[in-house]
């Protein structure tokens, strides 16, 4: 999931290199585990709407730098118990939910971050 941005980041924050691209669809911002925040391209620069988006993404950088939050292409893992991940979903007390779910605790807590 961690990759090298080939350009420049259109801003920096506490710095963090923070990207516009098309994300996929119903996803307005990732927190990567290289560092950077990547914002989708519809969202309008400096809104109150990318504020929150970038907040809600700080959060999970300091939870990923803290060891709280981790990742790869099959688990999160949060507070050293794992969560499986598979076609865009996370496992979580025996449903799949979405990724991005508020049900998650990594989530509520950067909900609260915004």
């Amino acid at each position: 999931m961690a990759y090298q941005q080939s350009r420049n980041p259109f801003k920096k924050i506490k710095g963090t290199p923070i990207y516009r691209k098309n994300l996929e669809e119903g996803v307005l911002g990732k927190a990567n585990k290289d560092g950077t925040i990547d914002i989708d391209k519809s969202v309008k620069p400096n809104s109150t709407m990318e504020k929150k988006i970038i907040n809600h993404e700080e959060q999970h950088m300091e939870d990923m730098d803290s060891g709280k939050l981790s990742y790869t292409d099959n688990h999160v893992t949060w507070n050293k118990k794992k969560y499986r991940r598979k076609n865009g979903k996370i496992e979580y007390n025996g449903k799949y939910y979405p990724e991005g779910h508020n049900i998650f605790p990594w989530e509520k807590k950067a909900k609260n971050n915004e």
